[in-house]
């Protein structure tokens, strides 16, 4: 599949390895090549988010569900989110994708 799975996969396996504040590249220059075919839509318009985030705010995100949920928050990771401050968020590690998705498509989904 050539959608942002791999990122999903990839982040998923490393960042226990990451120092707080690190970064995680995946790099798939060629096999990735959208966010996703599923959740695509949903994907453009709230991107990913932090686990926090996906967890606690759920119902705000509820467009999105099952395998869609957990590549959203998967994607990007551990982080804090404050309910009282919405749209507030901190990500543990930084993910940026070396990939065929152009640069502006991974910042409107709140990647690097």
């Amino acid at each position: 599949m050539d959608d942002i799975w791999t990122a999903a996969k990839g982040m998923y396996k490393t960042e226990p390895a990451v120092a707080d504040g690190g970064e995680v590249v995946i790099y798939a220059p060629q096999h990735t090549q959208r966010s996703s075919y599923s959740h695509r839509a949903v994907l453009d318009e709230i991107g990913y988010h932090c686990r926090a985030l996906t967890s606690g705010a759920m119902g705000q995100v509820s467009k999105v569900s099952g395998e869609g949920s957990w590549t959203l928050h998967a994607t990007k990771g551990l982080g804090t989110y404050d309910r009282a401050q919405p749209g507030w968020e901190t990500s543990r590690v930084q993910v940026t994708l070396a990939t065929s998705i152009p640069e502006g498509a991974c910042r409107r989904v709140n990647l690097g």
